[in-house]
């Protein structure tokens, strides 16, 4: 019985390290996922590759010295864990660069939305019908190739058939057409406007 406990033991150890490696991963790749799109780049050049290059060395040396001593109880937990290293970052780079806004408007709406709420009603009613609006997110830099995004106040929800259907386009209450209505809840939108375009400028 004892001699049985011994290994049953070793081996839930052993998968430890793909568990913390998970954890890890997910820990160093969401801060960074959720960023502004203008840093995210050099962030995950910078920051997140030569952190997971780091580590994944380290998990090859030990896979080839399980591989090749006396640990082959080893090889399938190091193995899992080089795959989970990699497995959270890389599809939520690729994801975050085909979306470059999402991740992040989604995580600051589910911590800050009641502040953002708060700002967006206090403002008075348009004299020209336009819905109520702030400037919520945007990249580019020094008036070069700016990306504009609206946090937009709709009570009607007139802009969730744009949102459902990802819809360009010039809408009731925005003055610009716009690229991408994104539904964050009911009767609240993030607009991205074209580039190098505002709000005011088409008012």
């Amino acid at each position: 019985m004892a001699g049985n406990e011994i290994p049953t033991k070793a081996a839930r150890r052993s998968w430890r390290l793909p568990l913390y490696t998970a954890i890890f991963a997910f820990v160093i790749f969401v801060p960074i996922a959720i960023s502004n799109p203008d840093t995210f780049f050099f962030s995950s050049l910078f920051f997140v590759a030569p952190t997971l290059l780091f580590f994944s060395v380290i998990l090859i040396v030990l896979l080839a010295s399980s591989a090749f001593g006396h640990g082959r109880r080893q090889i399938l937990p190091i193995l899992a864990a080089v795959a989970l290293l990699w497995v959270i970052p890389v599809p939520s780079y690729f994801y975050n660069r085909a979306h470059p806004f999402e991740l992040h408007e989604t995580a600051r709406w589910l911590v800050w939305s009641h502040e953002y709420k708060r700002e967006v009603l206090a403002q008075g009613a348009s004299a020209n019908g336009d819905l109520k609006y702030i400037e919520w997110d945007a990249t580019g830099f020094a008036g070069v190739a700016n990306n504009t995004v609206y946090l937009v106040f709709d009570p009607t929800d007139t802009l969730s058939a744009a949102a459902e259907n990802h819809q360009a386009g010039k809408f009731n209450g925005i003055p610009c057409e716009v690229r991408l209505v994104r539904r964050l809840e009911s009767h609240w939108y993030a607009v991205l406007f074209y580039t190098d375009q505002t709000w005011n400028q088409c008012a």
